[in-house]
């Protein structure tokens, strides 16, 4: 039997303080991989108080250097290891383990999204114009022969936008969680809850400025954000800017289980963020019965949130507090989202993820739905 050795190179991982749901899926096919026999190792950046090594879930995990360098030490790792496959998680940069690791099997290029619109927004000018570059047009054509994974069709297309033909793209869907037993009531005050990065992108302000505006309607309206960033202290000025800071709760890098307990307390999801592969936190919060509210421009969102069934998708910043206040004041409609919430949350399976992704690793097609079953040849399909 093959050795099958596995190194995964990604920016963060989950107990990073700004880890989010893409580092969730990546700790999920690590793990689940190694339970099928892989051995596994995961490269990414270390943080004040992280270790160097540590073994959890069965899989390896190194830490080194920091948002920048990681990708350096990342590139070494790939030469010095030299694993019989390697998945090259880019977000928005690549780690360049096309260059030291030769043949167009052994390496599988994860993208959760493309960032086209996110760099100008967090790296205006210069920076964010070489950003959008390298991602656009010198990772597409490093990687030209390799195989990809994303997590949506709509990150297949954008794929395609950039130059990624379909047929190297596999669609690997998020699994979602069953929700654990209920912790705490649902809050007798309207909740909205934020779940994820503190960034520029996420653009949390526009659940803020949701909850402002239903405050003329419903005056103990809150917002409950959950998650850390740099961009915090930015999001604590707006609220007191638009005058709701009384009514924004920001609870900062939780454990699973407070988390859960916040989607407890949630009356709705916002999901505002400027781009999304797919949602994660969808998932999570429709297991809890509890819809979501998201851009349809967002991307991902268009799949994970089922419109008018387990929640709403609109147009623009208008549109987004408009709906946040008329489901927190229509009871009906909000339950029977909550209902279609809980229905489809279960339509993908950590497990469904894992097999699906161990048949690209194996040079197989993967089930565009995460089913297990073949699909149409692929022309990338062989040994390596």
């Amino acid at each position: 039997m093959r050795e099958r050795s596995l190194l995964i190179v990604n920016w963060r991982d989950t107990t990073n303080p700004e880890g989010g749901g893409s580092e969730r899926y990546v700790e999920e096919v690590a793990s689940g991989l190694a339970v099928r026999g892989w051995t596994v190792t995961v490269l990414c950046a270390a943080y004040p108080g992280s270790p160097r090594e540590v073994h959890r879930r069965g899989v390896r995990y190194l830490y080194r250097g920091g948002k920048v360098s990681v990708y350096a030490h990342g590139l070494w790792q790939a030469l010095r290891q030299r694993p019989h496959r390697v998945i090259d998680v880019q977000n928005g940069l690549p780690f360049f383990t096309r260059l030291v690791r030769p043949g167009r099997q052994r390496t599988v290029v994860l993208v959760h999204h493309v960032h086209r619109e996110q760099w100008q927004v967090v790296y205006p000018g210069r920076p964010g114009r070489l950003g959008w570059w390298i991602e656009s047009r010198l990772a597409p054509r490093l990687y030209r022969d390799c195989r990809y994974v994303t997590v949506s069709h709509a990150s297949r297309d954008d794929l395609a936008g950039i130059g990624v033909e379909a047929g190297r793209v596999r669609v690997v869907h998020n699994g979602t969680d069953p929700a654990p037993d209920r912790q705490r009531p649902r809050s007798e005050a309207p909740t909205v809850l934020c779940v994820g990065r503190l960034v520029p992108h996420k653009q949390i302000e526009h659940a803020m400025d949701a909850v402002a505006a239903a405050r003329a309607v419903l005056p103990g309206v809150r917002l409950v954000v959950v998650g850390s960033g740099w961009w915090s202290e930015r999001l604590r000025e707006h609220a007191e800017r638009i005058g709701i800071a009384d009514a924004v709760e920001f609870r900062g890098h939780v454990s699973e289980d407070d988390k859960h307990a916040a989607y407890d307390e949630a009356w709705l999801l916002a999901l505002p963020s400027l781009k999304e592969g797919w949602g994660l936190v969808v998932g999570e919060a429709a297991a809890h019965g509890v819809p979501a509210i998201a851009y349809r421009s967002a991307g991902g969102p268009t799949e994970s949130v089922h419109d008018g069934q387990s929640g709403v998708l609109v147009d623009n910043h208008a549109g987004f507090c408009a709906e946040v206040l008329n489901l927190l004041t229509d009871e009906v409609r909000r339950r029977t989202l909550s209902v279609g919430a809980v229905e489809t949350a279960d339509r993908f399976s950590w497990a469904q993820t894992v097999l699906a992704f161990e048949r690209v690793l194996a040079g197989l097609p993967a089930d565009e739905d995460c089913s297990g079953e073949p699909e149409r040849s692929d022309p990338l399909a062989e040994t390596g």
